[in-house]
């Protein structure tokens, strides 16, 4: 037994709702250090798709090795990573888009910059933001089509799994670089405190691994009508999309649309095509009946995003109603007809 469960256990607090506040403690410990990040060298549209999914999507790569190791059902990663992506597509932006709105062009970000550059720098980096949030759509939308395509024999084998790391690989590779470039330009480094903040961040992503261990432990040994291991890729994206929650109505209350796009979006890569891939790359995967139906929800509410950046700016209010209304279909089809 690990150190952290050890101590769990002499306390006298094993149980479910341990667990659940520890993984939400642990995802909010990431959050406050993340937006530390902002001061250290990252901006938020490079901090939303480089530092925050692999924060964000931490525990559907943990979910992978838990399955892999223990020799479940790989279908169940695969249902996981349809759910958690279009659930941030469709749900964790529609609410805050209803609430807030998801204005670019009035981020909090920009205002802070208008402060300290002319007027027109300021629009400059918005600008600059917004290509870089259509680059990754477009990247959600490449990755869900190569991924629909290479499912459409009714499984993913290894060979498909190497193919789906490789363009996760290629892709990461090319926004490291822009990163680098972007500080360079910028005169910026990353200076002590940023890594600080990254080792604050390992030891609240440790405690994420435990408590989604111990959960998927408990997931799976439940005998209800629902709450039982035949659901286990629903409950389980369910569980790991809560951070992703909190980051988008966090950073959207903050009027930080910027951020809480880009979090969404770049999140997405890490279930597909990484954990995808990985997972292929074990042990073959045959697709469920919604498979064709996720990724076409997945890839309809990327192309919208992509149209509501480019054309107003950001995702009207009005918009959050039909997102809704499109993860309601995804939920209803793939538990009822799934």
């Amino acid at each position: 037994m690990n150190p952290l469960a050890e101590t769990i256990e002499q306390l006298g607090l094993t149980s479910l709702w341990t667990y659940l506040a520890l993984f939400l403690v642990a995802s909010l410990v990431m959050i406050w250090r993340l937006e530390a990040l902002l001061d250290h060298g990252l901006e938020g549209t490079a901090l939303g798709t480089l530092v925050m999914p692999y924060c964000s999507g931490l525990g559907n790569l943990i979910f992978v090795a838990i399955i892999a190791t223990r020799h479940g059902p790989p279908q169940e990663v695969l249902t996981n990573c349809l759910v958690n992506n279009v659930t941030n597509l469709t749900l964790v932006l529609g609410l805050p888009a209803l609430f807030w709105g998801l204005d670019l062009a009035g981020d909090g970000g920009a205002r802070r910059s208008a402060k300290r550059r002319a007027a027109d720098s300021s629009a400059t980096a918005q600008q600059i933001n917004r290509l870089s949030l259509l680059l990754t759509l477009a990247a959600v939308i490449f990755f869900s089509g190569v991924t629909w395509a290479l499912g459409a024999d009714g499984r993913l084998d290894p060979s498909d799994g190497l193919v789906l790391v490789a363009l996760f690989l290629f892709w990461q590779c090319f926004q490291v670089f822009d990163v680098l470039k972007h500080n360079v330009r910028q005169q910026r480094s990353f200076g002590p405190l940023f890594y600080l903040d990254l080792f604050i961040i390992l030891l609240a992503a440790y405690a994420v691994y435990e408590s989604i261990d111990w959960l998927v432990n408990w997931l799976s040994a439940q005998k209800g009508s629902f709450v039982n291991a035949a659901h286990l890729g629903w409950l389980s994206g369910w569980l790991m999309v809560v951070p992703n929650a909190l980051l988008a109505f966090f950073y959207a209350a903050r009027r930080r649309a910027d951020i809480a796009y880009a979090s969404q979006v770049g999140d997405g890569h890490i279930c597909i095509p990484l954990c995808l891939g990985l997972s292929a790359l074990v042990a073959p995967m045959q697709v469920p009946r919604f498979f064709e139906t996720g990724l076409a929800i997945l890839l309809g509410a990327a192309v919208i995003h992509a149209l509501c950046v480019l054309i107003a700016g950001g995702l009207p209010r009005w918009m959050g109603w039909p997102l809704l209304a499109a993860y309601a279909w995804f939920v209803g089809t793939g538990l009822i007809g799934g």
